[in-house]
């Protein structure tokens, strides 16, 4: 979609240190990073948030969440522990309208998140 940045990163416009790419799915390094481990986890299909997620798309959520799973257990914070986010709407704190998810780790998390 003309303007996102998610978009940008997937068509490989914007840079980004991406960590994992799949058919469907892109995760990379958030550049304003809030954890020592915080990469973001995003479709390659550009849907706005979970509210625009078709329903025929909803298993696109699992290859999501699988793929954080993996990425944790790659950056060594599966045992240790790891919060997933995923905002929906301005109200949340989405910034960029383009469903992603927050896989934060290697440090502590406090609760509740703010």
């Amino acid at each position: 979609m003309e303007g996102c940045i998610f978009c940008g990163i997937i068509n490989k416009n914007i840079p980004a240190r991406i960590v994992h790419e799949d058919d469907e799915v892109l995760a990379f390094e958030d550049i304003n990073a809030k954890a020592p481990v915080h990469i973001l986890i995003i479709p390659k299909e550009h849907i706005g948030s979970l509210n625009d997620l078709p329903k025929d798309r909803e298993p696109l959520l699992g290859q999501i969440l699988a793929r954080a799973r993996a990425i944790a257990a790659e950056r060594g914070i599966a045992k240790s522990g790891y919060r997933i986010v995923l905002n929906t709407g301005p109200d949340s704190g989405q910034e960029v309208f383009h469903i992603h998810v927050h896989l934060f780790g290697g440090r502590r998390m406090t609760w509740p998140p703010g």
